[in-house]
């Protein structure tokens, strides 16, 4: 048993020195590897008090890194929960972590981007469609942003 936990452990160790991963994260790729339930948890236990694994620093860190990639909040949420972070400490780690004024001046940078690639591609004209608008705005509301801060965006874009 003892030969069993040590072998989880520097497999959970290698695995986290790739990346940070939540405790979930970690359970389901031990769980590959097939390790019994026990073992995997007298190691996620282990690591949480060796302070390896701490699913607020993991959801802090991945706020910072998406907000850097101009992803929104709702879909930094959504892999937030899909990693298996708890609710409450994922909306800390949004709160905590990115700057709403930050967010709206990615957005914009973003729906730049988009307009522009959409000029060069269909021409000026183009632009003052309907169909060039909603295509703006369903690219930023699929990056994640809200969609009413989306909509104040792409308005005072393509006036």
């Amino acid at each position: 048993m003892q030969e069993e936990l040590e072998r989880c452990y520097a497999a959970a160790l290698r695995i986290l020195a790739y990346r940070f991963n939540s405790a979930a994260e970690l359970r389901r790729k031990l769980r590959r590897k097939e390790f019994e339930d026990e073992t995997i948890a007298a190691t996620l236990s282990r690591l949480q008090a060796d302070k390896w694994l701490d699913d607020e620093r993991f959801a802090g860190a991945l706020v910072r890194s998406r907000a850097r990639k101009r992803v929104g909040r709702l879909r930094i949420r959504r892999e937030l929960q899909e990693a298996g972070v708890a609710e409450d400490a994922a909306a800390r780690a949004i709160e905590e972590n990115l700057d709403p004024e930050q967010e709206r001046d990615e957005l914009v940078v973003l729906g730049r981007k988009k307009i522009e690639a959409l000029r060069r591609r269909h021409g000026d004209d183009y632009l003052s469609t309907e169909v060039a608008r909603a295509k703006v705005a369903s690219s930023l509301v699929r990056s994640g942003y809200e969609t009413s801060m989306v909509l104040d965006v792409v308005a005072a874009l393509m006036r």
